[in-house]
């Protein structure tokens, strides 16, 4: 290639928590797809201080800054670099991504053909071990045979026999059932005594003889295709063969250490068989539901997410999980173990980011477009607050295709701030005001009713959808986000894929926003969450925009949550309030004539939403389907909680395959595709619009 060109400079390294950061400087040798650095350009010529082999290797630009990127060897070996700029980074990146990949491939085309004395192990003796079979001189490299020697020129490469590979199949299937029955003996051992199976010894073993299975079938693999392309054109017409694949799918052999066989269905309680056993959700009505604010009840549950004991006594499940992670991969398909979930789904979490429906309800309150904007980014910022439960890192459920969440708030109307015809300044978050009333509402409650729903509208890409609106100030919310989930070493990433859009209708105004990045850190000690990455808020209509930043948590020093942001005026280019302060804190708003205001998010007061019982919920709608779940984790019984989650997931895959098999599109019950996005099936700028020209025909 063009771009395999050695390159060298100078990089910053970080080596340890005393040593901190140091120049070194670093050569790229494609040739031999090294990375290596030496103390400084004049002691290049010398032996390196260190190499990495970039074969296999990963390069992860980092999250932290535009600097800091990461090359992790498959040895395991990891260096941590930072370039002087975005610039020199991503030139570093590319070179090294383009080396990496053109010797990672190169190993199962251009590597030396495995020599036949490599596959005689088989019949060496009768000794259960594979290890106890092998012959003295056949070390590690000698049995794989991969090294960095070219074959002389001229000499014919022999072609391997087809049965070579049978051989190594059935070792390695020999080597699976022995690490399945080492686990299993691990397993069972007491909780208590002498040797229990919370033995951290053992536990790493059980997850280190995960990662060496791994292992070699990614190497098998590499033979299979090696094989394959020597055996190309050079076989006799006719001759068939038959490609080779593990008896065994190790991908869902094990999941969370234990075996994925469930019990017989005579031992299955009752509510496991009950999971599995309700009809597909494309045969019960998919019709939308029509709900009754009045049979809602308000919430009950307080489930906050503290306790810490759980993930302290399942840190092995953690070791064994991280033993199969690769940095980078995609988390979406990778089933997580249990003990780390919140006792609620995805789409409730949703609904608790609207936890202040005061907040809501006033922005369509604003004497004019900039205090209608300024009051959106003081209700978008005190929403995440709200949305997680507890300090402690633990993810919601992952929706399941066709899950609904129907909740709704009730807001006094004397607890709205409404205008005064003052800059939003003088307002505070809450302050009482009675609003004026509407010559039509006399017979109307006291109250606002804010609506919401949520709908799992897809499962691979798993996209949620979900829609709020507040019939009698004329404004509602509409939203699709789609989860990604990337394993980044120590943490783990969410990007929020997705947009929003808020719509005043009394003001013809639409607010399009998006969400922020979540971070899961110090996954293997105390997890705990950080939101990242830089939103915009932007009304096309009065020219008026909002930039906020969520700050990661630097390498060194800095503080934890912060937020920044400005409100613009993008026609004049006027600086119209700045904030900045901590979202899980206090957040500080100056404004343009030199005012400021604090809010303390600690002591805003929430609003309890309304839901439904769960004798009133449908089959799909959240808490119903996840109750025994919810249940099980109330009660500390882990492994109950996961045999029920288990059988949502495997009713899920079989309702998957058969709409696979029948060729069965998916039919959503509240939201509509419209383009990228998804939008509610009966939005609010929809029905009040009917109702306009209605009136308009009338008269």
């Amino acid at each position: 290639s063009d771009h395999m060109e050695n390159i060298y400079g100078y990089l910053m390294k970080y080596t340890n928590l005393v040593t901190g950061w140091q120049y070194r400087f670093f050569v790229l040798n494609n040739d031999a797809g090294l990375l290596e650095y030496f103390v400084n350009e004049q002691s290049r010529y010398l032996k390196p201080r260190g190499t990495l082999q970039l074969a296999g290797a990963v390069i992860s630009p980092s999250d932290e800054d535009s600097h800091t990127f990461t090359v992790n060897a498959a040895s395991g070996e990891q260096y941590k670099l930072r370039a002087t700029d975005a610039k020199e980074r991503q030139h570093w990146v590319s070179r090294l991504q383009i080396c990496t990949q053109h010797h990672t491939e190169a190993i199962g085309k251009n590597n030396p053909p495995l020599k036949s004395r490599s596959f005689s192990l088989a019949s060496q003796g009768s000794a259960n071990s594979p290890g106890a079979q092998r012959r003295p001189s056949q070390n590690a490299v000698s049995f794989f045979n991969v090294g960095h020697h070219r074959l002389p020129t001229g000499k014919r490469v022999p072609i391997m026999q087809p049965d070579h590979l049978v051989d190594v199949r059935e070792m390695m299937s020999q080597a699976e059932g022995q690490q399945r029955d080492l686990i299993r003996s691990i397993e069972c051992l007491p909780a208590s005594g002498h040797l229990t199976s919370l033995d951290q010894d053992l536990l790493m073993l059980k997850a280190t003889s995960m990662a060496t299975m791994n292992c070699l079938n990614d190497c098998f693999h590499i033979l299979q295709l090696q094989h394959a392309s020597q055996q190309k054109g050079s076989l006799p017409a006719g001759t068939t063969i038959s490609w080779l694949e593990p008896k065994i799918s190790l991908a869902n052999h094990f999941k969370n250490g234990a075996a994925q066989n469930f019990p017989a269905e005579i031992n299955k309680p009752a509510s496991v068989r009950e999971e599995q056993s309700i009809a597909e959700p494309c045969q019960l009505t998919r019709e939308p539901e029509e709900i009754n604010p009045d049979e809602e009840l308000e919430d009950i549950c307080d489930d906050k997410e503290d306790d810490l004991g759980a993930v302290e006594e399942q840190r092995s499940v953690i070791l064994h999980l991280l033993s199969q992670l690769k940095l980078g991969m995609d988390l979406t398909r990778v089933v997580l173990p249990t003990f780390i979930l919140e006792k609620r789904s995805l789409l409730e979490m949703y609904a608790d980011f609207m936890s202040h429906p005061d907040l809501f309800i006033a922005i369509t309150n604003g004497g004019t477009a900039e205090e209608r904007m300024i009051r959106f980014v003081e209700y978008y910022l005190t929403s995440f607050h709200e949305g997680r439960k507890g300090a402690i890192a633990k993810k919601p459920y992952n929706p399941i295709i066709g899950e609904t969440f129907h909740c709704s708030w009730r807001m006094p109307k004397s607890e709205v701030a409404t205008d005064a015809g003052t800059n939003s300044s003088a307002h505070s978050l809450s302050e009482q005001v009675t609003l004026p009333k509407d010559g039509e509402g006399q017979a109307e409650p006291d109250y606002y009713t804010v609506k919401f729903v949520a709908e799992q509208v897809s499962h691979h890409p798993p996209v949620s959808g979900f829609y709020a609106e507040c019939v009698e100030r004329k404004m509602c919310v509409n939203a699709h986000v789609w989860t990604k989930s990337k394993f980044l070493g120590m943490s783990i990433g969410v990007t929020m894929v997705g947009e929003g859009v808020l719509h005043l209708l009394e003001h013809g105004e639409e607010y399009t926003f998006s969400l922020p990045c979540a971070y899961a850190r110090s996954i293997l000690t105390v997890p705990w969450v950080e939101l990242g990455g830089k939103v915009n808020i932007n009304c096309a209509k009065t020219g008026y925009s909002a930039s906020i930043t969520f700050h990661t948590k630097p390498f060194y020093g800095g503080k934890l949550h912060r937020v920044t942001g400005e409100v613009k005026q993008n026609m004049t280019n006027t600086l119209v309030c700045r904030v900045q302060g901590e979202w899980n804190s206090v957040l500080e708003f100056t404004y343009s004539n030199g005012e400021t205001k604090y809010v303390d998010l600690t002591k805003l007061s929430v609003t309890r939403k309304r839901v439904r019982p769960l004798e009133k919920q449908g089959p799909f709608e959240s808490r119903r389907l996840w109750q025994h779940v919810t249940e099980s984790l109330r009660d500390g019984d882990i492994d109950k909680a996961t045999e029920h989650k288990r059988a949502l997931e495997e009713r899920q895959r079989n309702e998957e395959r058969l709409r696979a098999e029948t060729e069965t599109p998916w039919s959503t019950k509240y939201f509509l595709k419209d383009g990228d996005g998804w939008v509610y099936h009966k939005p609010l700028w929809k029905t009040v619009s009917a109702a306009q020209t209605q009136q308009t025909d009338s008269n």
